[in-house]
């Protein structure tokens, strides 16, 4: 029998529901197995817990050594991890490659984020010495996505890990085998028993994780739905720490543009790329309500014709999306929004996961602030920049926001009242640095950033102050 769990050091059969994965590329069965039940929830955490206390008081330089370790083999089976990617979401394989390379690349990034933002300090003052450290929080349950089912999960992992804390991973069921491969990495690379554990399943398997009472903090990535749901689970827990990173209805506004090939490049990039699954793709594009605007929906539209369709192992523009559920809940989300179709989504010929690309005209609709996780682009044509902006900021959403303009003085504008937690000028707004923040108000989470900033929720703060002798201090009014 397989087994797909990972729990205190050892690779162990789940008792829970069988499930599988399939290859959306040409529908093969890719992986199977028992997802966790509460026995094995329940064993993880333990292990999770019992392991805490070693984990966290060990000396920075040795978990360090752990973490490059892990960074070393990470970078050796990336081309491998690049396959089961693409085998298991349908992504290109150039795509995949450079996500699995993000693997050892966070590594660097999480050891100088955790000096640079949770380190010590200490300072003279007049009494001795002040001095600040940071803590360890306890236990993370890591829920990670299907888009990028290596590399998110990573982002959380390692940099909880390095901070002291201990982990319960569960993959997003969608993608057991990318979290399965990724979970081998870090057996081989050295923690102790019950630091990192693996579990598998449903979301009845993440529901369960959520009612662990000594869940320290949960680590999500996911629909604005489930992460509504996470955080109502823990009103009223203050000491539960939540970083929920939730997806967004991102706008894209192309106005004063002097080459409109230029800007239709990027706009295709921002919208289509991955085959729209990722959170700051572009879904709504804003222009202007003239001649200007009309070539560069018309220049899209032309693009669109271009972009091609193929499996993972073909070189070609996008591949299918994760499932057949999916693309047709892309397609019947395109419909039902009701606007002028420019390009139709559609179900490929290529196999029921492939969904064409889809460019509709909301101009004169009402409009529904959802985000279609799909490649599917709304244009809105607005009277002026002031419009623009205001239909940029008409979404409960916040993460990524895009302006593509010769005029570099709108660029002032649009940073001083855009709503978004990543904005972009003449650039895709699928773009994100790995040293600045990843996240977003709003539905898009909860205001706890990502990326370099991943170390601001996994370390408590502790002031102390100092006096090397006890001293007598006087308090007025005594006698």
């Amino acid at each position: 029998m397989k087994k797909p769990l990972f729990i205190n050091g050892q690779w162990v059969e789940g008792t829970g529901e069988f499930f599988k994965s399939i290859n959306p590329s040409d529908g093969s069965e890719l992986w199977q197995g028992n997802s966790a039940s509460r026995a094995e929830i329940n064993a993880a955490f333990d292990a999770a817990k019992s392991a805490h206390k070693v984990w966290s008081s060990l000396p920075f330089v040795s978990r360090k050594a752990i973490v490059l370790n892990y960074k070393n083999l990470a970078f050796e089976a990336r081309n491998e991890m690049a396959e089961i990617i693409s085998k298991e979401t349908g992504k290109q394989l150039w795509d995949s490659t450079g996500e699995a390379s993000a693997l050892p690349n966070k590594v660097d990034i999480s050891l100088s984020s955790y000096l640079d933002r949770t380190g010590k300090v200490n300072r003279e003052t007049p009494f001795g010495r002040a001095e600040l450290q940071h803590k360890s929080h306890g236990v993370f349950a890591v829920l990670g996505p299907y888009n990028f089912p290596a590399h998110l999960p990573n982002g959380q992992i390692l940099p909880a890990l390095i901070a002291g804390n201990t982990v319960v991973f569960k993959p997003s069921d969608q993608t057991p085998a990318v979290g399965e491969a990724l979970m081998k990495l870090y057996d081989k690379a050295g923690f102790p028993k019950g630091v990192v554990n693996m579990v598998q399943g449903s979301g009845k398997v993440g529901k369960l994780m959520l009612d662990q009472p000594d869940l320290s903090g949960v680590l999500f990535t996911g629909s604005a739905e489930t992460g509504r749901k996470i955080h109502k689970n823990f009103g009223g827990k203050p000491e539960v720490i939540l970083a929920l990173e939730m997806g967004g209805n991102n706008p894209i506004i192309a106005w004063d543009i002097e080459n409109a090939e230029q800007a239709t490049s990027i706009i295709i990039q921002s919208a289509f790329i991955t085959s729209g699954q990722r959170c700051t793709c572009a879904r709504r594009l804003i222009v202007p309500d003239n001649k200007k605007g009309e070539v560069i929906i018309q220049s899209i539209i032309k693009s669109m014709d271009r972009i091609t369709l193929g499996k993972w192992d073909v070189e070609s523009s996008i591949g299918p999306v994760i499932n057949q559920d999916a693309a047709n809940k892309i397609v019947q989300d395109a419909k039902s929004l009701n606007g002028k179709v420019l390009r139709a989504s559609t179900i490929s010929d290529l196999g029921s996961a492939f969904v064409t690309p889809g460019f509709i005209d909301m101009t004169n609709v009402k409009k529904k602030d959802k985000e279609i996780f799909g490649p599917v682009l709304q244009v809105i044509r607005v009277p002026d920049w002031n419009a623009a902006i205001y239909e940029a900021n008409d979404t409960n959403f916040g993460l990524s926001a895009g302006l593509i303009s010769n005029n570099k003085d709108l660029w002032e504008s649009f940073q001083q009242n855009i709503r978004a937690g990543i904005v972009n000028f003449n650039r895709p707004t699928t773009g994100a640095a790995s040293f600045l923040p990843f996240g977003g108000p709003g539905f898009s989470g909860n205001h706890n950033p990502g990326a370099y900033y991943s170390a601001d929720f996994c370390a408590w703060p502790m002031a102390s102050q100092i006096s090397d002798t006890p001293s007598i201090l006087e308090f007025k009014g005594l006698r």
